[in-house]
């Protein structure tokens, strides 16, 4: 079968592999037919991505139909086209036990801890598969990244009215925005990038924008921004969706008092904060990953109900044999990437 190998930082190879053996009765067989390519995809091209070896299958935004399956108590048949939720977890340890199988201490992720979908056919375990029969297989590709702004949305329990900030607007970020405008909040973005404010403002009808200065500017450049768009009060929840540790610093002070910051993009280092200024304001930081079973479900059904538009998302596509000598650009800012689909076929 056709296998797409991460061998080292820079070096993608399509080959001619084995393809899975027998499955078990927990497993289906699946046919890849779309994949996403994600921030972790482009880190571990560039030799960034944390917890990654090489060489590596990539792949964990899919969109599958089922070859081979028996019988299940989920009521999949072969035929059935299915987003793929790529948590691996042990369903033992006392974050699986507790209902958060996205925190599992023996986490494994599909195409970072082990190999993903970038092939023919993947053997998945059954469990791991969510339907739909309305959904096309580059919707059902894109569920996993919507499951991390949707996710990360219901870790900060929004409230209809509250004001709330977005940092970072990439994929990542565009998933927050997307929940939590369903919660009916008055939303800002901030970004540096005025491409990506202006899709935002366009596509995805977000009211406030700020610009940020990527040159060093005057310390309260945002800050009196955000008091001018909250009648001095402050946005009340914080999405942090970049990863990048001045940013990440930075939004701590974006917090009104009583509010809360949550990290969603991640940095490999630490992150410092004023200690005084975290109690004088009674500041509730949240670490928000991956999503969970029920975000799955809960987003899908979402979709299908067009309250969730998937449209503005694809802005570029290449089949598994293109994708090689596309790949580079797709990193290139001035190319305008906002999600890149493989069409494997």
């Amino acid at each position: 079968m056709r296998t797409i190998t991460l061998e080292q930082p820079g070096n993608l190879r399509l080959s001619e592999t084995p393809g899975p053996q027998k499955i078990s009765g927990e497993q289906a067989l699946v046919r890849v037919r779309r994949i996403g390519i994600c921030g972790t995809d482009i880190h571990a091209f560039r030799g960034k991505q944390p917890f990654f070896s090489y060489p590596r299958i990539l792949g964990h935004e899919l969109g599958v139909e089922i070859i081979e399956i028996g019988s299940n108590e989920r009521g999949l048949a072969a035929g059935d086209r299915c987003a793929v939720e790529p948590y691996l977890n042990c369903e033992n340890c006392i974050a699986c036990r507790r209902g958060k199988p996205n925190c599992c201490a023996k986490l494994q992720v599909l195409g970072v801890h082990v190999d993903g979908g970038m092939r023919d056919l993947i053997a998945l375990p059954i469990r791991k598969l969510h339907k739909s029969a309305v959904l096309s297989l580059e919707q059902l590709a894109l569920i996993e990244t919507l499951g991390i702004g949707a996710h990360a949305v219901q870790r900060a329990c929004l409230q209809a009215g509250e004001c709330v900030l977005v940092v970072g607007a990439g994929p990542i970020g565009l998933s927050v925005i997307q929940f939590a405008r369903l919660a009916n909040v008055k939303l800002i973005v901030l970004d540096v990038n005025e491409q990506r404010l202006s899709f935002c403002r366009g596509q995805m009808n977000v009211e406030h924008s700020i610009q940020k200065s990527s040159a060093p500017a005057h310390p309260r450049e945002v800050l009196d921004r955000l008091s001018a768009l909250t009648d001095g009060d402050m946005p009340t929840a914080v999405f942090d969706a970049t990863g990048n540790a001045t940013s990440m610093a930075e939004s701590f002070s974006y917090v009104a008092p009583g509010g809360r910051l949550v990290y969603v993009g991640l940095f490999q280092g630490e992150i410092a904060f004023n200690d005084p200024d975290f109690h004088r304001r009674e500041l509730s930081i949240l670490a928000t990953r991956n999503s969970t079973p029920s975000d799955f479900t809960r987003i899908i059904a979402l979709v299908e109900a067009g309250q969730i538009d998937t449209t503005p998302w694809i802005t570029h596509r290449a089949s598994c044999e293109e994708m090689i000598g596309c790949f580079p650009n797709w990193l290139e800012p001035k190319n305008g990437v906002l999600k890149a689909i493989v069409e494997w076929n």
